[in-house]
Formats: structure tokens, C-alpha cells, sequence
């Protein structure tokens, strides 16, 4: 298939009949035109002459997808404008001077300034005249042809201009949203320094190969996805993850490309094409995302379909019925029935969703959330009940000291870390973690033994201790009060590690999983957005789940749960309370993920959560879920608002044909009132809060 970036693409409805052409043309069954990011993709086997003659019907024409640049964008609405302002200085200059020359000269003036505005339209809507195919074309040039044989010269000019506005406006707000949209693809890397023979080579990204060694020096941004082999430096990952805060990254560590590396100079191996990049995923996602119907969408392409030859039928009935059945006066009516033609025009219709979708999919890549498409949007703003996996998603996924009872504060905490020190387990770490805190400096034990399963034994000039669970603590250490501490640091839902010498306990720490520092306040928030049922699946025991869903806020928890009985159990939920959405790492909750009506991946930038899920949290925090709740549900009240205000609109206007109150002008300033409203409103869901922009600091 071959990609091409169209220029002149500005109405969503001429897309969509642009596609049923090139699908009727040989080879081009699978033949699309992406209205939202301006792009056709069709088969190579299809002939290049035949596809534009199709797109010049609509005056689009074919850009090669290598042209980054809008000028032909540019120019072709410039000139445009510049054709409006004309029409309307030769309109005022008629309007002004029709009772001091000649009708040929007056209709002359008006004549000129309606073609200026309107001769693309008029020679589009002959043509579909012809083939019988009804659209917006073919009512404005029926209109325009209707207004000036009926003598409305004046009305019919100002119909041409007007909808020269209309057809300018129209396109702008996809345009903008496009723009927006194209601010995300400048992060793309052009080149790489290649090192060859200790020399740096520079070459176009697309010619790297894995295992390449490439130089990234500060300010550079990375290339690919690589593995720093030599150097040290912080990398800014916004492009990845929307996550501003420099990363420090050193010998051994992940880069994603686009990434920039802020100080210093890198050496890294590339571990990944730019094609299979996470950040080329991140942006062929976001592209895809733009084109996915939502059911509204699907919805108003049907409507739509039908709408038009309702609207002419209308047109005919209202044009013909009071002349023949009440005695109206044909001219009168004919007039109303033109009226009927322009206010009947959908493209404000059609433009209620599309332009506030991309918005909501732009606003939230630029959050560093990844949204695959409309669909998973408008579900996630209906979506009442939604359920988090435990452990790496509302906790950090590492143990952590998170309670201590001291008996011996002089000797507890430098016991605790010379016997840990030395041990690499993730206990031993978090243990270490505390005692670094309290204790500058720690000798070396002079024996150390593990007990496989217990813990540790030493010796330290010349006395024995222990460290470890209550196995490994002599019988001759324990007090009545030391049990009842650990019984209750038990039931609390903590692992208990003891240090004791052989006469007595020196203090014990409660360890857990450390709860995420937002985890607390983001079920606040989404009890504050709407969600009614906030749920925790853990396969953590009984004890540990309810304390941990009792402190962070959660109105439902399960336990002890296995990665199919989570499954099981999304299953019920969902049967019991109708959508639900379902939040893990990506990995071990992929069937679950999968299972839930909406997958919701903590992912930091990893293959596997950009797959699964259908929508990710680039970061390796939750703090933008609910933002993307509100985004998600903004989007939906405009595109409600949009269709209902734009069908309002038309409906008002209509009731006004029908008692013969309704003009030429008022039916184009209704319908061009209706596209500016809905664009202006779905390009207002890509102003960003002082939160949003606040987490960039």
C-alpha cells in the first residue's frame, strides 16, 4: 500500500464520497481517505492518473508523504480568501450602485463577484448533477443556479460568499486540529551519528541496523531505541512518556528515540529499528487513533447517508406544495425551496465528532497517555466502575520498611544493616533503605550464614545475632511483649523481619509493598469524576488487601486472586454493573486487560503495554487517569452539544421555510453558524488546564 498526504481535503463528508470512488476504480477495494490527519492510503497497483482524476473532481490534489511542509495548504487558502474579499467589494459596489446603471450591469457586478466565490462549487455540483449524486455541492449550485434565474441576484451572491466562508471555516478546524496533532511528529529524529572506525558518521535514521553503535552527544536527540554502553547523563523522555523531569541514565540503561539527551556524551548500541521503535509505535498509534469511528461517528455516517435526499425531497415539497394545493405564488416558494437546499447542507453535522475526537486523542498524547482510538475514548467517559491490579500499579511493586518497633535503638539498626548489607534480596534492600537513613557508617560481621528459608546468623566481636522471620529467632530472645508486636504487625498485613541477639530482641520491621505516592489521591479524584466503583485485585492475602484498600479509599478489594481468577472476576463485574475498565502493568494483566471493556496499561514507553491495552499511561505514575477521564468526558459533552445544536439549528430553520419567513442569507448564516460553533468548540478541548501544564515543572 502506498501513503499520500492530500492537500484541499477540508470537508469530512467529500472524504468519505472521495473513498466510495477510488474503492470503484481497478485494484482499490482497499482504498481509504483519512479525513482527520489529511492522508490517502491506496493499493500500489492502482493507476496514479485514475486516482487523480477522482481527487481533482474534489480539488484536492497528492503530496508525497516525504513533504513535510503545508505550503500548498497555505497558498491555496490565501487565495481562496482573496477571492471572497473580491466577491464582497464588487457585491457592495453593485449593492451600492444598482439604481444608477443598468440591470445588465448590476446582474454583471453580481454575476462576477458569485463566480469569483462560488465557480468551484457550481462546476462540482454540475458535475454530481449529472451522475445524480446529491451533496452539498449539488444543493448550493442548484441554490445559487435557483436564486439568480428567479432575479435574487443580490441574494445569491451573497450566498456564493458566505459559502465560500463556510467551505474556508470548515477545513479550518480540521487544520487546526491536524496542526496540533503534527506538533507531536516534530520529536522525530532525522538523523544519526553512526560510529564507524572511532569516527562519526552521520546518516538518515532509516538506515540503522541493530547492534549499530551510535554517538549521542547533549542536546542530540536519540535515534532509536538503544542501550547505553559508555556514558552518563540525564535524558528528557517528554516525547515518550509527556513526562518532563530528566531521567539519570548511565552504562547499561535503556533510551527511547526521541528521547534528548540533556548533558554530556553517550555511547549506546541500538536495540531496535526506528520502524519497531516504541516511539515510532507511540506515533503510528496516535495516527491510527485519529481514523477509528466512535459509534456517534458511525451513527452520523448513516444518518447522513440518508439525510440528503430527505432534505431535497423537503425542498421539492415545500417549493411545489403551497402553489399547487393553497395558491401560493410560485416565485415566493420556489425561493423558500433554495432556502431549504442551503440550510439542508450536513457538513456541520458531520463535523461535530471528528475535530473534538482528535482533540481529545492530541490533548492526551501531549499528557503522555495513549489513547488507540475515539472508540476507547467516548468508552472511557461512560465507563462508571473501573479496577486496579495491586501490586506495580497502585504500589511501587518493591517491598519497603514502612513500620518499625525499636526495643534497642543503639545496636537495632546497625545489627540490622551489617547483617543486610551484603545481601541482594528485595527485603534486604528495603531494610537497608531505612538503615541508611539512621546509620552513617557499618562495620563488617565477622561470620554470616544463611538459613535457606529463616534468614541470617552472625557473629560481631564475639556475640551472636539473627535476623529474619520468627524461626530463625532464639526461644531465649522473645518476650510476651516482642509476640504480641509481631502478632500485630501480622494482622496488619506486614512480612516481619526481627533482628535479636541471643538474650533479646533488638526491634522488628513491618515491610510492604510501598503504596504509590498519588494512589491515595487518584481515587479521590475519580470518585470526584463519576466513578461509582473503584475496585483492587490483588493475590495478596486477606489482611494486606483490606488494609491497603481501606488506606487508600477503595470501595471494593478482592484477594488472594490468581491472573485467571482477575479475569473471572472482570468477568463478573461486568455482568453485575455493566462497563468496567481495568488498570495493570501490562504484562501480567494481560488477560484481564483484555477481558475488561476498556485496557488501561501503566506502561513507561514497554512494547508489551503499548500491545495490550487500549489506552496507556506513558509514565510510570497514574497521576494523568483522571485528567483523561475529565478529557474524555469534555469530548463527549461537546460532540452531544455539537450534534444537538447543529440539527437545532437546521430544525429552527426549516419550521421557518416552512411558514415562509425563511431567506437565502439567514439559511447560509445559519449554516455557517453552525460550523463555526462546533469547530470552536471542538478545538477548545486542546486547551490544556494549569495541571496538566503544571506537571511538566
Amino acid at each position: 500500500m502506498a501513503e499520500f498526504k492530500l492537500s484541499g481535503l477540508s470537508c469530512a463528508n467529500c472524504a468519505k464520497e472521495m473513498e466510495d470512488e477510488l474503492k470503484d476504480l481497478k485494484h482499490g477495494k482497499d482504498a481509504k481517505v483519512l479525513y482527520n490527519s489529511g492522508k490517502m492510503v491506496i493499493s500500489n497497483k492502482m493507476e496514479m492518473a485514475d486516482v487523480e482524476k477522482v481527487l481533482k473532481r474534489e480539488g484536492v490534489s497528492v503530496i508525497p508523504t516525504e513533504d513535510d511542509h503545508n505550503h500548498d495548504h497555505d497558498h491555496g487558502d490565501k487565495q481562496l480568501m482573496i477571492q471572497i474579499g473580491i466577491s464582497t467589494i464588487l457585491f457592495f459596489v453593485a449593492f451600492l450602485t444598482e439604481k444608477y446603471i443598468p440591470n445588465w450591469g448590476t446582474f454583471s457586478i453580481y454575476f462576477v463577484a458569485a463566480a469569483l466565490s462560488g465557480y468551484q462549487t457550481f462546476f462540482k455540483g454540475l458535475k454530481n448533477l449529472f451522475r445524480f449524486k446529491f451533496n452539498i455541492d449539488t444543493l448550493m449550485t442548484v441554490a445559487l443556479v435557483g436564486a439568480f434565474i428567479i432575479g435574487d441576484w443580490g441574494e445569491g451572491t451573497v450566498v456564493a460568499i458566505l459559502f465560500g466562508v463556510n467551505e474556508y471555516l470548515e477545513g479550518f478546524g480540521m487544520r487546526q486540529a491536524r496542526k496540533s496533532m503534527s506538533e507531536l511528529l516534530k520529536v522525530v529524529p532525522k538523523t544519526a551519528n553512526i560510529l564507524k572506525d572511532g569516527i562519526a558518521v552521520e546518516v538518515p535514521i532509516n538506515e540503522l541496523k541493530l547492534g549499530d553503535v551510535v554517538l549521542i552527544k547533549a542536546g542530540d536527540k536519540v535515534p532509536s531505541d538503544a542501550k547505553i554502553i559508555d556514558g552518563k547523563s540525564s535524558v528528557n523522555e517528554a516525547a515518550i512518556t509527556g513526562e518532563s523531569m530528566p531521567v539519570e541514565k548511565e552504562a547499561g540503561d535503556a533510551l527511547f528515540g526521541g528521547s534528548v539527551n540533556n548533558e554530556g556524551t553517550l555511547k549506546a548500541e541500538i536495540t531496535a529499528i526506528y520502524e519497531d521503535s516504541s516511539l515510532a509505535k507511540i506515533l503510528h498509534l496516535v495516527e491510527e487513533a485519529q481514523e477509528t469511528k466512535t459509534p456517534t461517528e458511525l451513527f452520523i455516517d448513516k444518518f447522513a447517508k440518508y439525510y440528503t435526499p430527505i432534505i431535497m425531497l423537503f425542498a421539492v415539497l415545500v417549493t411545489v406544495a403551497p402553489p399547487l394545493f393553497f395558491g401560493g405564488s410560485w416565485s415566493y416558494w420556489v425561493y423558500e425551496g433554495l432556502a431549504v437546499l442551503i440550510i439542508g447542507c450536513p457538513c456541520a453535522l458531520i463535523l461535530s465528532s471528528p475535530v473534538a475526537i482528535v482533540s481529545g486523542i492530541t490533548r492526551s498524547a501531549k499528557n503522555g497517555v495513549l489513547i488507540k482510538g475515539g472508540v476507547f475514548l467516548e468508552q472511557l467517559a461512560k465507563t462508571k466502575q473501573i479496577a486496579f491490579d495491586k501490586t506495580g500499579t497502585l504500589t511501587e511493586g518493591k517491598p519497603a520498611v514502612a513500620k518499625e518497633v525499636v526495643y534497642d535503638e543503639t545496636n537495632f539498626f546497625q545489627i540490622s544493616g551489617m547483617m543486610e548489607q551484603s545481601s541482594g534480596h528485595p527485603i534486604a534492600a528495603a531494610v537497608m533503605t531505612r538503615v541508611n537513613d539512621k546509620v552513617a557508617t557499618l562495620p563488617e560481621m565477622d561470620e554470616l550464614t544463611t538459613i535457606g528459608g529463616k534468614g541470617l546468623s552472625g557473629i560481631f566481636e564475639g556475640k551472636s545475632y539473627f535476623l529474619g522471620n520468627e524461626q530463625q529467632i532464639p526461644a531465649t530472645s522473645w518476650t510476651d511483649q516482642a509476640r504480641n508486636d509481631v502478632a500485630q504487625l501480622k494482622d496488619d498485613g506486614y512480612t516481619v523481619v526481627i533482628t535479636a541477639s541471643e538474650t533479646a530482641i533488638l526491634g522488628m520491621f513491618g515491610i510492604r509493598d510501598a503504596l504509590r505516592k498519588e494512589s491515595k489521591e487518584l481515587v479521590q479524584q475519580l470518585h470526584k469524576e463519576g466513578m461509582t466503583n473503584i475496585i483492587m485485585l490483588t493475590g495478596d492475602h486477606e489482611k494486606t488487601a483490606e488494609k491497603v484498600a481501606k488506606e487508600i479509599g477503595m470501595d471494593t478489594y478482592y484477594a488472594g486472586l490468581l491472573p485467571e481468577d482477575k479475569l473471572t472476576k472482570i468477568q463478573q463485574l461486568h455482568d453485575q454493573n455493566g462497563s468496567i475498565a481495568m488498570v495493570g502493568d501490562g504484562i501480567n494483566d494481560s488477560p484481564a486487560l483484555a477481558t475488561a471493556d476498556l485496557g488501561i496499561a501503566m506502561g513507561k514507553g514497554t512494547d508489551s503495554a503499548i500491545e495490550v491495552a487500549d489506552i496507556v499511561l506513558m509514565q510510570d505514575h497514574l497521576g494523568n487517569l483522571p485528567i483523561t477521564v475529565k478529557i474524555a468526558q469534555k469530548v463527549r459533552r461537546v460532540v452531544f452539544f455539537n450534534i444537538a445544536f447543529a440539527l437545532g439549528l437546521k430544525i429552527l430553520a426549516l419550521v421557518l421555510a416552512m411558514l415562509g419567513y425563511l431567506t437565502l442569507w439567514m439559511a447560509i448564516m445559519a449554516d455557517m453558524g453552525a460550523t463555526i460553533i462546533v469547530t470552536i468548540f471542538g478545538l477548545s478541548i486542546l486547551i490544556r488546564t494549569k495541571e496538566e501544564k503544571n506537571r511538566e515543572k
